[in-house]
């Protein structure tokens, strides 16, 4: 695609995903409208359609916004870390070690609140991390290969995953208190949630642009990027810690949502090309999109109660799993 043609697709999407934060906004269980949704910002006056706004619609969007596109960007870095079009968050265990951490805490300490809940997944999914990279980087003389990580990742995420239903096995009363959270959702959470690890999340967004280029050279072919001249192994370490930044503040926000890292990047390379200085902020633009697509249908699929958001991409994001395992990308 031409630099001018990519250009308007991008703006395109910017303006489509200001129009899905405002249906965020708007639509949901309690009935509001677009007159009272512009009066909140101009004009507030305290009634309850406006608080509404506020204090629940407005954090929601921008959670779901932010996360959407986290979880999307690592998982373009993700695949072209690991060569592995299936790659996602889950791969390098920062879910299962999110979830665990919750869980222990849990069952364990008899911890209830959600901003706990935030710092304690982060703390499991930077471990998770750090736990396949030195597993990685520990075995055979070769360095950080994309099959090393895919292997550590996997050990990781099955470690963890065994504690987690150990734990919830030892204390069956934990798991309806952390059920909804493992589901993955944007419900209830405050913005006071995100702010604490928005720095981190900013973090990530940055350093993925900073390294896009060298994405590109490296998407090529390991032996090509050091012909090239590319230090390969800090590139990966850079990456990994992108990821666990962006994955891993998503995660502490709205607890393991699947599938947006996998289903994104394929559909960003088809409209944008593979042209990482694209991809990237593409890529997050449309996570952004498909999880507040995604979190405005779960509030009306059982309505007046609500399917978790990761349910919903799950819904969604599956048959594309399968479509891309299928054809063998």
């Amino acid at each position: 695609m031409k630099p001018k043609n990519q250009l308007l697709v991008f703006t395109g999407t910017v303006v489509l995903l200001v129009a899905f934060i405002a249906l965020s906004i708007v639509y949901g269980y309690t009935d509001t409208s677009w007159k009272a949704a512009f009066d909140t910002f101009m004009e507030p006056d305290g009634s309850t359609e406006h608080l509404v706004i506020q204090n629940i619609r407005l954090p929601r969007a921008l959670i779901a916004a932010a996360v959407g596109a986290s979880l999307a960007i690592s998982g373009v870095l993700m695949q072209t870390l690991t060569k592995n079009p299936l790659a996602s968050p889950g791969i390098f265990g920062i879910n299962a070690g999110g979830g665990f951490m919750v869980v222990m805490a849990v069952t364990l300490f008899g911890v209830t609140s959600l901003q706990s809940f935030a710092w304690l997944s982060f703390l499991g999914a930077a471990i998770a991390a750090v736990g396949v990279f030195i597993i990685g980087g520990a075995s055979g003389s070769n360095g950080l290969t994309p099959m090393k990580l895919t292997l550590a990742g996997a050990a990781i995420t099955a470690m963890f995953s065994s504690f987690t239903q150990g734990l919830l096995a030892l204390n069956e009363a934990a798991l309806e208190q952390v059920l909804f959270w493992l589901a993955g959702s944007v419900q209830g959470r405050s913005l006071a949630i995100l702010a604490g690890v928005f720095p981190y999340i900013l973090a990530g967004w940055i350093l993925s642009l900073m390294i896009a280029g060298k994405m590109n050279i490296l998407a090529m072919g390991e032996d090509v990027a050091k012909g090239l001249g590319v230090k390969t192994n800090i590139l990966k370490v850079i990456s990994l810690v992108a990821v666990v930044l962006l994955a891993g503040g998503s995660v502490a926000v709205a607890g393991p949502i699947g599938f947006i890292g996998i289903v994104i990047p394929h559909i960003a390379r088809k409209i944008i090309g593979v042209d990482h200085r694209w991809l990237i902020p593409y890529s997050g633009l449309l996570g952004a999109i498909l999880l507040l697509a995604a979190d405005i249908g779960a509030r009306y699929i059982i309505m007046p109660q609500e399917v978790p958001v990761g349910v919903m991409t799950a819904v969604i994001g599956a048959p594309f799993f399968v479509y891309v395992a299928r054809r063998g990308y």
